[in-house]
């Protein structure tokens, strides 16, 4: 990462890099959640890789530096889970974002789903946010795609999909998946699943579905950059 944009005080999206203004929102933030001072640094981003510094001056943003695009990660690699009970799937989300995932994915209601949503405009909105404002702290300059409901047939059928399952195979040393699927607390029942679909192991034990989701994304990112690092 740039060191000026991992230094920089606060990290915005803006619609327009060559004229950026900020949202309502996130001029609240700034101003009276960050209190940030006349001089200091923000980094603002278009959300597809350009970014350049600005400068905090009479609660606006004046631009100090030259528009940088840096190329998105690749492969693209992405997570699916079932909603969760309470806050977690927000939780879900934030992490997924602050890991580095480029598609979050969630999935219709499953044979064994406890949580079903009954606005899924508004959640899916919601989750959004969360994404955009996970991606602000952790300074992506990419930012993730949030998907959903998809059912768990069309999920499995993307290219690159496979079911996070204890007898799966191990992650590392294989083709890079495209996209981890986390069933919900108690697992898919197995008629959900196609015979010839491909299975990870995520480790030893039995996870929750949420904490499922964050060891299948730091796996992911971690053969990611092996991948990057054998193709150089």
């Amino acid at each position: 990462m740039n060191p000026a944009l991992r230094d920089s005080a606060a990290h915005v999206f803006v619609d327009d890099l060559a004229a950026p203004m900020l949202s309502d929102a996130d001029l609240h933030h700034l101003s009276n959640v960050l209190r940030l001072r006349d001089g200091e640094s923000v980094s603002v981003s278009d959300g597809a890789g350009g970014w350049r510094m600005c400068e905090w001056r009479d609660e606006a943003l004046r631009i100090a530096g030259d528009i940088v695009t840096i190329a998105a990660p690749s492969p693209r690699i992405g997570v699916a889970f079932v909603p969760v009970k309470g806050d977690r799937s927000e939780w879900t989300v934030q992490k997924l974002t602050e890991i580095g995932v480029d598609d979050i994915v969630v999935l219709a209601p499953t044979r064994r789903s406890v949580v079903r949503w009954s606005n899924v405009d508004k959640q899916l909105d919601k989750l959004r946010v969360v994404a955009r404002e996970a991606a602000m702290q952790s300074r992506r300059t990419h930012l993730p795609t949030v998907t959903g409901l998809v059912p768990l047939a069309d999920a499995l059928a993307r290219p690159g999909a496979v079911v996070a399952d204890p007898l799966g195979a191990e992650l590392a040393g294989g083709p890079l998946p495209a996209l981890v699927v986390v069933g919900p607390e108690g697992g898919f029942d197995p008629e959900e699943l196609p015979a010839a679909v491909a299975r990870v192991t995520l480790g030893g034990t039995i996870l929750r579905a949420e904490t499922a989701t964050l060891v299948a994304a730091t796996l992911l990112v971690a053969q990611r950059h092996v991948h990057a690092a054998s193709t150089r």
